[in-house]
């Protein structure tokens, strides 16, 4: 296997990789997922943790999986071929969001206005449609998925490749706690969530997005491996500018 360790070996050429691309049709498809789900639902278990009721919207049961692939992607690609895939993502999300906002705006067949019209499309994709979702995604996104790689891939030359569960799960927590505050922030700000519902958002959103991450670790370590021994490759960022372009 043949070990990349920043300037010292030449960047790897991400054409050469077998696998990259599916990975990342992977993380775009869970990104416009679960950003759709954000907007159409808003689910509460019915209990409180803390006296904080157990509320979140739809997207965080899916979302979490973008922090898996964006680990596997820093850890087995590292932090070059990771921005490039996270720049992907910004622009899938930038997309469907761009086709929601057009749709609200041109005129509804008659016959689908009787049973469902403007109002129904706005209660649930008002947010997607009017731009709140999508802002929120893509500053929440952006910000805490550059924090989770650059922490992940800082954190691997620190402890020599060792304790990836260790390295996986601290990434996590400082990616998903930037991520979850503002994405939250800005849809509140935007008109998306209420303000009542904001700390319990911001809460369950990071407790769940975090506890999956832990419980998932398993199949990181089994994509993780399997991945670097079909590219034949493992990435370690020295010397590396974290330049988000």
């Amino acid at each position: 296997m043949k070990i990349s360790r920043g300037n010292q070996v030449p960047p790897p050429d991400p054409s050469s990789f077998k696998y990259l691309g599916t990975v990342t049709a992977f993380f775009a498809a869970i990104l416009v997922t679960s950003n759709v789900a954000s907007s159409a639902k808003i689910v509460d278990l019915g209990f409180s943790v803390f006296s904080v009721p157990m509320a979140f919207d739809g997207g965080t049961l899916l979302f979490p999986l973008s922090y898996v692939f964006g680990d596997i992607l820093t850890e087995v690609y590292g932090f070059r071929a990771s921005r490039r895939v996270i720049w992907t993502g910004f622009a899938c999300l930038a997309l469907s969001g761009s086709v929601f906002f057009l749709l609200r705006m041109l005129p509804g067949e008659a016959e689908w206005e009787g049973y469902a019209g403007r109002a129904a499309y706005d209660a649930i994709l008002g947010g997607m449609g009017s731009g709140g979702i999508v802002l929120a995604s893509l500053a929440g996104y952006f910000t805490g998925e550059y924090s989770n790689s650059v922490v992940l891939s800082r954190m691997k030359v620190l402890f020599r490749g060792r304790f990836l569960w260790m390295r996986t799960i601290g990434s996590t927590l400082a990616g998903e706690l930037i991520d979850t505050f503002v994405f939250v922030l800005t849809a509140s700000l935007a008109g998306v969530f209420g303000w009542g519902a904001f700390v319990s958002l911001v809460f369950t959103n990071y407790l769940f997005k975090c506890a999956l991450e832990a419980l998932l670790t398993p199949l990181t370590y089994l994509a993780v491996g399997k991945l670097k021994k079909a590219e034949g490759i493992d990435v370690y960022d020295r010397d590396v500018i974290y330049s988000p372009v």
